[in-house]
């Protein structure tokens, strides 16, 4: 042991676990997962998507990455739900934008999952939309899997500020096709990766050229769009290729044939089944 060292480690063991905890933390991105399972909207096909469960399930599944939807409230919150009322997943409708967080707490947002898979509300108890802040400091307590967040409204500038306020760059990135919203996420934050979500019939060449001028990570193309040669079009240019929404085993496997590298699917659980299979 080096003298440095020496005096690094005995002042650590003076001041007790919280100074060596940070210490420990400070590589701990190094140890994230990297298999190429993003669990859309957490594990949403067990849990009521965008839940505090699902979110807890996808990490506890082993997801790489969990992707969630954002909005800001009336009241200036960042709240987590994917539409721009509550209609489709709670049991009242509610403007978002034009509420407040506090009139979103009365929503069941498991009303809609407990309905479709005809579960009593003892197997699938009542949720509320959860505040982006939440689901951040959850993830924080891990360093396995990390978050991607999608701008449903124009609120990066203020879910930047909390990520890093938070400072939890490591543990997050960013994904949409608003190429605005993804443009604001790299002048804002340049370390931060961000995934450009893509429909199924985008000119590749385009969106190949655009994430290379602007340092997206990843192109995440609609999978009903996906090839081979835009595959191998998106590896050459330094880019990781992904594919939403899949939950259909079939397809997971015609899409792991044709070198997609990432998968945004409700099933998590199932892909990183198949992709063990693949390797073994």
């Amino acid at each position: 042991m080096t003298k440095l060292a020496f005096i690094l480690f005995a002042f650590c063991s003076l001041l007790g676990p919280t100074v060596r905890t940070t210490v420990a933390d400070a590589g701990s991105e190094t140890r994230f997962l990297q298999n190429g399972v993003t669990a859309h909207r957490g594990n949403s096909g067990e849990y009521p998507e965008n839940t505090m469960p699902a979110f807890r399930s996808g990490v506890a599944v082993g997801a790489d990455w969990i992707e969630l939807d954002i909005f800001i409230t009336k009241d200036g919150q960042l709240v987590v739900t994917h539409d721009q009322t509550t209609g489709r997943v709670g049991d009242k409708n509610l403007d978002v934008a034009g509420s407040t967080y506090e009139e979103l707490k009365t929503v069941d947002v498991a009303t809609d999952f407990r309905k479709r898979h005809q579960l009593t509300k003892k197997e699938c108890p009542p949720a509320r939309m959860p505040l982006l802040e939440e689901v951040l400091k959850m993830i924080k307590q891990q360093h396995k899997t990390r978050v991607s967040i999608q701008p449903k409204a124009d609120c990066v500038k203020k879910a930047v500020a909390l990520v890093k306020q938070l400072k939890m760059e490591p543990w997050v990135g960013f994904n949409d096709g608003n190429l605005k919203y993804m443009t604001q996420v790299k002048q804002l934050a340049p370390a931060i990766p961000v995934f450009w979500d893509r429909g199924a019939d985008t000119d590749i060449d385009v969106d190949i050229k655009i994430a290379q001028q602007r340092g997206f990570a990843a192109l995440v193309l609609h999978h009903q769009g996906i090839t081979a040669e835009k595959v191998r079009k998106i590896k050459a240019a330094g880019l990781e290729p992904g594919a939403w929404t899949v939950n259909d085993p079939a397809v997971m496997k015609q899409l792991l044939k044709q070198g997609v590298e990432r998968i945004y699917t409700d099933e998590p659980a199932l892909l990183l089944q198949l992709k063990q299979r693949q390797s073994e």
